[in-house]
Order: structure tokens, then sequence, then C-alpha cells
């Protein structure tokens, strides 16, 4: 087998001027030449004043350490393990982030507020800008503050333009999962049909009733998140829906669920079926025999402007995000660690957990590292999995199998800046904004709140979404979550009682909706939240995000 190629970007017309400055040894970033503001990545128009009249500026090639990370785990081609993925701010406009490698640097010498400078790696026919230290280092800058600081966010929500609410026309009727386990090594597809299923019977529905599919990201089987989309579902089940939803661009996974809340409410459809599956575990199983070749082609879009230097995860961006908050707020691994102990505590209790065994502070802090500050415990776990949620017209509740999940509201908007490495710094990018919409959209306030499901693909994620939805204030996690006593079972705030992705496994948030949905019907057993009325669940993790407030129908 031949060895992998290291991965380059996609360089168009439009873009070469950057992929191939280092031709001339120049670093070059696109500028507007109305406002003099640069613009990275590349863009038909200036972001800040919308002017299209555009050049190519050269910069010095100098710029600030705003972020780094040792990555111990993830391969990269052509770079060994361990090495530093970084973000750099550039000295002529600090707002204007480069994703990039730190060369020639002891990691242990790096610290935020360093000065660095470019320095060329070419690769076939693209110069890679990687940073290394400068010779002369004086104090460290200041990191640079946000465009949009999260203290602003809450004032961009658009006010609701009518005092209609569409989440009130749709309730969660029927839930099911399938068979959840590491590598299981069966078609993807048999278990989104298990699950939808399941939730169809949940429901006291049969699928002649179901006329609407909706699911997240759509099509695409092999790269282990999906089985096939719409289309894969409808040629197995032969439900022909009168309406159907498919797609990476929407509020995370739960956006097919929000989808369905609209579309039911619009009055397309009655019932509609959705789901959610994940097969990463067997994906790189048959990787690894040779079923499967990982795609060696150039890559565009925004990853383009980072796998290539090495943040071939969202834990390497999202680390870096740790990394300033911990910087910025007096945060330590131990605060991300009662999280993971958190899910592990109640894992314990949900036979269907892939993780159950104790986890202690010793052994989190302990554990390997996958790229600092994460470790091994701070990394959701793959697995083969499909969720699905039954979402029907709210005026269907008599004739349900069960007491439907009300839909309180959901928070939508998008505000802060959709690329990873030039969005909020202190905090998972899309989080602020969909969780002060939400806020808008009822006369419920945090501290009505029974349970919280909130994303947990990684630690921080959790974190940020307990300050995002504002069941702390911005920057008090560390006290919030010392001890664990306030996201126990029996705490303030009940978090992720199913063990979160954390533990129970990565069903990438429709696994917290399908346990929101449990907790208020009062089917959680052993690890049932006493007299939990109201959820709030959080979907996302690195993509445009949304939030939902369930609640009891009693």
């Amino acid at each position: 087998m031949t060895a992998p190629r290291q991965p380059l970007p996609f360089v168009t017309p439009w873009t070469e001027f950057f992929w191939r400055s280092g031709e001339s040894g120049r670093l070059r970033v696109q500028e507007c030449s109305a406002c003099s503001g640069l613009i990275h990545p590349p863009k038909p128009v200036c972001p800040s004043c919308r002017g299209t009249d555009l050049a190519v500026r050269e910069v010095s090639g100098r710029a600030t350490l705003v972020g780094w990370t040792v990555s111990h785990h993830y391969p990269f081609p052509g770079v060994p393990n361990p090495y530093v993925v970084a973000t750099v701010a550039l000295e002529e406009d600090p707002r204007v982030r480069l994703t990039t490698r730190i060369v020639e640097a002891d990691a242990d010498e790096l610290h935020l507020g360093m000065r660095v400078e470019v320095v060329f790696q070419q690769v076939e026919d693209v110069w890679l800008p990687l940073f290394r230290p400068t010779v002369e280092q004086p104090e460290p800058v200041p990191l640079p503050e946000d465009e949009l600081p999260v203290e602003r966010i809450a004032s961009l929500v658009r006010p609701m333009p009518t005092t209609r609410k569409y989440e009130d026309d749709a309730v969660l009727s029927g839930i099911g999962m399938s068979h959840l386990g590491r590598r299981l090594m069966v078609d993807p597809l048999s278990l989104t049909v298990d699950a939808c299923r399941e939730a169809v019977a949940d429901a006291g529905l049969t699928m002649d009733d179901i006329d609407g599919l909706s699911t997240y990201p759509g099509g695409g089987l092999e790269h282990g998140i999906g089985e096939g989309g719409v289309t894969a579902v409808e040629s197995a089940l032969r439900i022909r829906p009168t309406w159907f939803n498919g797609g990476m661009e929407t509020f995370g996974p739960g956006g097919s669920v929000i989808a369905a809340i609209q579309a039911v409410s619009s009055g397309l459809v009655r019932h509609v079926l959705c789901f959610r599956t994940v097969w990463l575990s067997s994906n790189e199983t048959l990787v690894r025999q040779g079923y499967l070749q990982p795609g060696g082609g150039r890559i565009g879009g925004d990853l383009g402007w980072q796998i290539p230097f090495g943040a071939t995860s969202a834990a390497h961006l999202l680390a870096q995000t740790a990394q300033r908050y911990m910087h910025r707020y007096g945060a330590t691994r131990e605060t991300l660690g009662w999280i993971a102990l958190n899910q592990r505590a109640n894992a314990a209790l949900n036979p269907t957990a892939v993780y159950r065994d104790p986890l202690t502070m010793d052994d989190y802090l302990g554990a390997r590292l996958t790229t600092t500050p994460f470790g091994l415990y701070d990394n959701d776990v793959p697995v083969d999995a499909a969720i699905a949620i039954v979402v029907s017209a709210a005026d269907t509740a008599g004739d349900l199998a069960k007491p439907p999940v009300r839909v309180e509201a959901a928070g939508t908007q998008m505000i802060e800046r959709p690329e990873w490495d030039q969005s909020t710094s202190t905090h998972e990018p899309q989080v602020f904004g969909p969780a002060a919409h939400l806020w808008t959209r009822t006369d419920l306030r945090p501290d009505d709140v029974d349970v919280a499901l909130l994303y947990d693909g990684f630690t921080f994620n959790c974190l940020s979404w307990l300050e995002g939805l504002g069941f702390c204030g911005i920057g008090e996690a560390k006290d919030f979550l010392d001890g664990g006593k306030n996201i126990a079972r029996d705490g303030i705030l009940p978090l992720n009682t199913h063990g979160g992705q954390l533990s129970h496994g990565r069903t990438h948030g429709m696994g917290l909706i399908h346990e929101a949905v449990v907790q208020l019907r009062g089917e959680g057993g052993e690890r049932q939240v006493a007299d939990a009325r109201v959820a709030a669940v959080s979907s996302g993790g690195l993509t445009p995000s949304g939030a939902l407030l369930l609640r009891s129908d009693s």
C-alpha cells in the first residue's frame, strides 16, 4: 500500500497568490482597498465594510502567537507526532488569524503573545506558510480582542418578527436507538433502519404514517458519519415523503429536528422521521484493512486553510480555544476533568453506555495526551449507532402512544463568525448566538431548567455551552464545576445524565435529544432526575450550532 500523501489545499486562480507567495519569500494576503483591512481566507467581498474593491498586499510575515496545541495522537502524513498546530495574528491586522504549524522551536518554550515570523515549506506546487519564533523576544504582546466580544453577542439577537411561535405546532412523539457499540462491523443502514423502526413504534405510529424524512449530514457513506442519507433510507423503507431534508449546513445534528419542527408548523407534513447514524468506529477498521481508502485529493472550502497545516481534527482548533480560555479566566485541566468524571458517573447507571467503569481525577489527569491541553478523556468515544426522533404535529398528541414532549423554544441565530479559526477566541464558536436567541423565544429562564443535555464532543464544548446558555457567568465555569456537585444528578443542574458523548458514545448530538425525551418522560430508571419538567439541549460542535428548550406535557 502506498504511503498517504500530505494533504494540500485546492489552489485556484483566486487563491494562488497566498499558496504560492513563498516562491518569492514574501507572504501575501488579500486586502480591502476601501477600509484597508486584511481578509483571510480570501473572499469576493470585504466582511468588514462589504466593499468589493479588493487587492493583494505583501505583508511583513511577522505575527503574534495567539494559540497552539501539541498534537500527540492524530496522524499527519509527512509530519511525525508530536507537532505543533498554531494560530497566529498578523502584525499588520491582528483581526486576521492564520492556522499554521510552529517549527524550529521547542514546544515547552512557546507562550501566548510571543513574536513569530513566517518560514515557507514547499510541498509540490504549494508553499505552506509556517512560523517560527523570532530571535528577539520582547515582552509578550496582549492577545487581540475578538471583533465581536462574547459579552456583546446577545445584543445582536433579532427580535421575534411575530408573536406566533412555530415551536408550539410540533411535539417530539417517538425516540429510537439502534444497538450501540465499538466496531460493530455491520451495514450502517441497518443501524438506521433499526432506530427508525423503534422510534416510529415508540410514537404508536406505522411507517405509513410518516410523511417526512430529515437527517444530518445527508448523503455519503465512506466517511463514517452517515448511512447514505435520505435517499438510502427511502430506498430501504419506501416511505414516499412529501417533504425531506438533509445536509450539513444546519444547526448541528439537531438541525434535522429543528427543520422537521418548521416543516410540521408550515403544514407540509404531520409526522417526520429524523435520523442520525455514525459508524466511525467501524470505518477506521475498514480503512486499516484496506476496504476503504482515505481521500487523497486536494482540500477546498474552509478546511483547506486548516488541514494542510495538520489541523486535521476539530480538536486542534478547540484545544487552542480551551488554552486561551484557561489563560484568560484561570481555569485548569481539572476544570474540564469534572465534566469527564460527571459523564462517567452517569454512564455507570446506563446499560447502553460504552464506558461504565469508574473514573477518578487521577485517571483523567494521567491519561495520554491527544492534543494539549486535551487528554484521552476529553474526547468523545467513536461508536457505531443510529438515533431516530419522530416529530409530529401538536394536534396529534392525543393519538400518540406516550405523552409527547413539547418544544418550548429553539435557538438558531448565527452571530459569531463561522470560520473556526477566525471566530470566538475563548469559547466554542457558534454557542453564544443560538443560546441568546433561545432565551428570546420563551419566558423560561436558565433557573427553570431541570436537566441539561449539552454537546460534549470534547469537554470544552460542554463548558462553553454552560456559560453560553447562562447556567453560570462568562469565565465562571471554574467555580461552577469545581467538585462536580453542581452538575451531578442531584445537583442544581444535572448534566448529560446518560453519560454524554464522552462515556455513552459519540452520537453527534442526537443522543442528547434522545436522552432529553427519556428524562422528560420519567423513563431514566436509575439515572432519572426527579421531577424533570424542562430540558435544555444543545447541538453542534464547531459547526453552525443550535439549541432546544423542551418541556414535558404534564
